[in-house]
């Protein structure tokens, strides 16, 4: 390939990345007129318009995308083959967005904050929405850095490391009907049930187990976070399903039966996600250690208190840590 038709790649990989003709100047270190007119090369060259404008954004066209699916990963490693950069944490003034639950993030978002405090304070960490649907997608498009989560429907340029696994846990108020009795399934299909549902659907995990079996719930309420789900089981006679990794809450125990299944689930699989483009570099490498480090000695410590040990000590032990 010539030299010419390379540079055209290379332009072309950053304004696929960055969905913008301004945001990929940016990243480019060229001016916008620079870009636009190599997009008016490459339309002539391949013969194609490559991009739609539609109001403040762009579309790739079939034949974009088709081309970046074939280009996107050769060049990442090229560019992590070529990265020679180097990450200093005392002095550096990096910014990474990671994409996490709000459960994991109350659980280890106050270690992190300490620890950067003492071993990186100018580093800035943004904690974005996740989602199962979205985490892959942002990765690949580069809007985040990292993702801590489960995973779904990745491919060979999102690299993941396991976390740890959360088991499902059934919760209701003290008081409510199913509470002082064992749970069978029909109990548990006839009740109403509150569901976590970040991207929305009424339909999860859960649902997915129990169709397997061929039975089906009735899901009565969603919410979009975990940190609510005690204060509407406590004024409500609805049932919750949800990973144990969420119920490390003091919320959780006032006033709230937590109890097993009436049916096997596979627990969930909590992973640490990046892109392939990430692999050698210093900062990132940092980042993934520093939160790996954090996240399995949190979980840890939760698993202590999800142990069987009283409320006292449960309590006693969230402030030590």
């Amino acid at each position: 390939m010539r030299s010419q038709d390379m540079n055209l790649i290379f332009v072309f990989n950053a304004i696929m990345t960055e969905r913008s003709i301004t945001r990929a100047s940016d990243r480019l270190g060229m001016t916008q007129p620079a870009v636009s007119n190599i997009v008016s090369r490459m339309r002539l060259l391949w013969n194609d318009p490559m991009f739609i404008k539609k109001g403040r954004t762009i579309e790739p066209t079939a034949f974009a995308k088709s081309l970046w699916e074939q280009v996107k990963l050769p060049l990442s490693d090229l560019n992590n083959a070529l990265d020679v950069r180097e990450f200093h944490p005392a002095t550096s003034k990096r910014k990474f967005k990671i994409a996490i639950r709000d459960a994991v993030a109350d659980m280890v978002w106050l270690e992190l904050s300490k620890q950067l405090t003492e071993i990186a304070p100018g580093v800035d960490l943004y904690a974005v929405p996740y989602t199962l649907e979205d985490a892959s997608n942002q990765l690949r498009e580069a809007t985040i850095d990292l993702a801590v989560g489960k995973l779904s429907g990745h491919d060979n340029s999102i690299r993941s490391h396991w976390l740890f696994d959360s088991d499902y846990v059934l919760l209701m108020r003290e008081d409510h009907p199913l509470a002082n009795k064992p749970i069978q399934l029909e109990d548990f299909i006839q009740a109403r049930h509150l569901m976590v549902s970040f991207s929305g659907n009424s339909s999860g995990v859960v649902d997915q187990t129990l169709s397997e079996q061929g039975h089906a719930r009735r899901v009565s309420l969603t919410v979009n976070h975990f940190a609510i789900v005690p204060e509407l089981l406590r004024n409500s006679d609805m049932i919750a399903t949800i990973p144990r990794i969420a119920t490390g809450g003091l919320g959780y125990e006032d006033g709230i039966r937590q109890t097993d299944l009436p049916f096997k689930m596979e627990p969930a699989s909590i992973c640490l996600a990046w892109h392939t483009r990430d692999d050698r570099d210093p900062g990132s490498i940092w980042m993934r250690n520093l939160i790996s480090e954090v996240i399995k000695e949190r979980w840890q410590l939760c698993s202590v208190c999800h142990s069987g040990a009283s409320t006292k000590d449960k309590k006693h032990i969230r402030v030590a840590a």
